[in-house]
């Protein structure tokens, strides 16, 4: 596990429209941990994931970002992801005309060229790295040629996503409520990719807002996010706190 941190966000102030949404959050991931980011409605957490990818609808106001000890806030969401940072999004976007086998190649050359490898990965290697990994997903290979999201359900969407941080491989992967909309069974594959990408060379930010992933993903350390600030730290037994006795403990807390 690395001593430093990964990613080390400090005192991100990130406000909306004008309207200040984050207020003060300071959180370090590691690559090998696994933090869990929960909280209510309205607390920041999908603010936190579109502030982290350089959405430039989310206007940082104050504080850093430092992945691998580089102030990212000057780059752009591509450039950021191209060093490894990845975010699976709550609302994956469609593209039509765009075919998923596609998009994963061009993402993969481009995130190639900037650890240093020049050449494009060749055909055949490509497509075992792809089947290999959506054999893991349980997704029919045809799904390949499908265009991104066009048409997907909302378990394919997410499947769509874990597939992409496998084939990309990044330092970082931020799952903003990768829960949203799936069915038991979907959360199953879903959570089991996951756990069979995460070791000593990925650090994950699972952002949610129940307990009920926590019971197929392990956190390591889980944070609860309040009116844009974490409040409160502790380890996985805190989320079966907070699915116990909700978020109210902790408001009462921070006011007393």
């Amino acid at each position: 596990m690395s001593a430093n941190p990964t990613l080390e966000i400090q005192n991100l102030h990130v406000a909306v429209d004008g309207k200040p949404i984050l207020k003060g959050l300071t959180l370090a991931v590691r690559k090998g941990e696994i933090h869990a980011l929960m909280g209510p409605n309205g607390s920041g957490k999908s603010t936190l994931a579109n502030a982290l990818m350089g959405n430039p609808k989310y206007q940082v106001t104050e504080g850093k970002i430092f992945y691998r000890g580089e102030d990212v806030l000057g780059l752009s969401a591509d450039e950021r992801a191209r060093k490894g940072l990845f975010l699976a999004f709550q609302y994956p976007t469609a593209i039509p005309g765009v075919s998923l086998a596609n998009f994963l190649r061009t993402a993969l050359n481009a995130r190639r060229k900037e650890m240093g490898e020049a050449k494009p990965i060749p055909p055949k290697e490509f497509r075992a790295l792809v089947t290999g990994h959506m054999a893991l997903l349980k997704m029919d290979e045809s799904f390949a040629g499908r265009y991104l999201n066009d048409g997907f359900s909302g378990g394919e969407k997410k499947r769509a996503e874990i597939l992409q941080m496998a084939v990309l491989r990044p330092e970082i992967a931020v799952l903003d409520e990768t829960d949203s909309g799936l069915d038991i069974d979907a959360l199953r594959i879903v959570s089991e990719g996951v756990n069979a990408l995460t070791g000593p060379d990925l650090g994950v930010l699972l952002i949610t807002h129940y307990q009920r992933l926590l019971n197929y993903i392990k956190p390591h350390f889980v944070h609860v996010l309040v009116d844009g600030r974490v409040v409160k730290s502790g380890g996985p037994e805190l989320a079966l706190e907070l699915e116990a006795q909700g978020y109210d403990w902790i408001r009462e807390e921070r006011v007393a």
